[in-house]
C-alpha cells in the first residue's frame, strides 16, 4: 500500500475564547456564522452546519471555506507561521 504525506498548507484561524470581543472578531473573520451564544456558535460549512465550542479554532480553508476544529486536533496538525 502506498503512503502519503499531507501537503504543507498555510491557513488562517482564530481561537474562540467565549468573550464578546472574540465572538465579534470571528464574525468579522468568517461571515458564515449564523448563530452564536455563550456556549457555542453554529457555522455554515461545506458539509452542513457545525457547532463550535469555546476553545475551538475557526479555520479558513484553502478554498475560502470555514469550519471549526478542536484545540487538540488543531495543535497536533498546525504550527504558527512567523512572517
Amino acid at each position: 500500500m502506498a503512503k502519503y504525506r499531507k501537503k504543507p498548507v498555510v491557513i488562517e484561524a482564530i481561537q474562540w475564547d467565549g468573550t464578546t470581543e472574540s465572538s465579534h472578531e470571528i464574525i468579522k473573520f468568517a461571515d458564515v456564522i449564523w448563530h452564536c451564544n455563550h456556549n457555542h456558535m453554529t457555522i455554515c460549512t461545506l458539509e452542513g452546519n457545525m457547532k463550535a465550542s469555546i476553545g475551538d479554532y475557526i479555520i479558513k480553508g484553502v478554498q475560502g471555506e470555514f469550519y471549526p476544529c478542536k484545540p487538540d486536533i488543531f495543535e497536533s496538525t498546525y504550527e504558527l507561521v512567523i512572517e
